[in-house]
């Protein structure tokens, strides 16, 4: 008698404002979100951690945030990459949301592959070809662009605020598993998991590829802070402006299964040296050590790459949007485009019967 009673109380909410429920309040979960809640959804998110939280565990706060096209990706994920870009430009117009446009040098060690970042070109303003000339004679080939970096200290904030002011909802809550949000939401029939490094965790997910990833930035204060620096290669390295902050974050390193929250400081010195020889006009060979700061997050990293699906589980419809390592923020707003899809599809299927 209770559960046809449940059925039949579930009948009484139209699907569109059954809480679409995200685990996980990262750049993934928030965006998604944001999202959801502009085509009209109703969503609440559940996490451990949330926008504004500075926790290790906690990727999003840290990143270096940079829109940057990715080398050896499918079709489908450079136009993820490509939405974000189009959502985020438009975000640049509004300093409160943290995005900011700079210019950018790339200079490659070796000639670009077939399938290289040189993709990037057709969703970039500004895109050219530098002459042997303009860049260290060490590099094959150079490209000078203008493109996107984001702060996470004010964009997370921002996407919290926009959430809320849309009348979505925030749960700080731990879960062991994607049943407990079931129970907690029995009327929904929505969940994405976007849960990060939580889906190697989770009872009823336990997805042995997910594998935590230590990155280690220096953050550098200075004024000069309008131009963004990649070197590809072996020694792959950046050089990230933070207008809003006065400062440029240097890297990179990835140390996988490394959880320690302790500055390494022979990692630190080997960034500002290879920051230096990239961009010697930005960094300085020994930058005054008032002048420097330290970022640790753990990155959601996955062998063979993001988790992005849709599955039927009886009467419930499963996204799994996770593992996306450092890209979170340049895959971010496409993949909530995607999901927003998959939500559609599955709101479809229940309403046109």
């Amino acid at each position: 008698m209770g559960e046809s009673n449940h059925v039949h109380d579930a009948f009484q909410v139209p699907f569109a404002q059954r809480p679409v429920v995200i685990l996980g309040a990262g750049i993934i979960g928030c965006a998604t979100a944001r999202q959801l809640l502009q085509h009209g959804f109703s969503v609440v998110l559940v996490a451990e951690f949330l926008p504004g939280d500075q926790d290790i565990y906690y990727a999003s706060a840290w990143a270096g945030a940079a829109w940057h096209a990715a080398g050896g990706i499918t079709a489908d994920q450079r136009y993820y990459q490509a939405v974000t870009h189009r959502v985020m430009h438009k975000m640049a117009q509004n300093p409160e949301s943290g995005v900011s446009v700079v210019n950018a040098r790339e200079y490659l060690e070796q000639e670009p592959a077939s399938d290289s970042a040189i993709w990037g070109r057709t969703v970039v303003s500004k895109f050219r070809e530098l002459d042997p000339k303009d860049y260290p004679s060490n590099f094959n080939c150079g490209w000078a662009y203008e493109t996107l970096v984001t702060d996470p200290t004010r964009h997370m904030p921002y996407l919290r605020n926009q959430i809320l002011a849309l009348g979505g909802k925030f749960i700080r809550q731990h879960v062991e598993s994607l049943h407990e949000l079931y129970e907690m939401f029995p009327v929904s029939r929505l969940f994405i998991n976007a849960s990060g490094l939580g889906s190697k965790t989770l009872a009823d997910v336990k997805d042995d590829c997910c594998f935590p990833e230590r990155g280690q930035n220096v953050f550098l204060r200075t004024d000069n802070c309008k131009t963004l620096y990649f070197r590809n290669g072996k020694e792959y390295t950046y050089v990230i402006p933070r207008p809003l902050s006065h400062g440029v974050v240097l890297g990179g390193v990835k140390e996988q299964d490394n959880l320690s929250p302790e500055v390494n400081m022979d990692i630190a010195r080997d960034e500002i040296a290879r920051a230096h020889r990239l961009a010697p006009d930005i960094v300085p060979e020994h930058p005054a050590d008032d002048a420097v700061s330290h970022i640790i997050g753990i990155r959601p990293s996955r062998r063979g790459g993001f988790r992005l699906d849709s599955e039927q589980k009886d009467h419930r419809t499963i996204l799994s949007a996770y593992g996306f390592g450092g890209g979170g923020y340049a895959f971010s707003y496409g993949i909530a485009d995607a999901l927003v899809k998959m939500v559609e599809q599955a709101e479809r299927k229940n309403v046109i019967i």
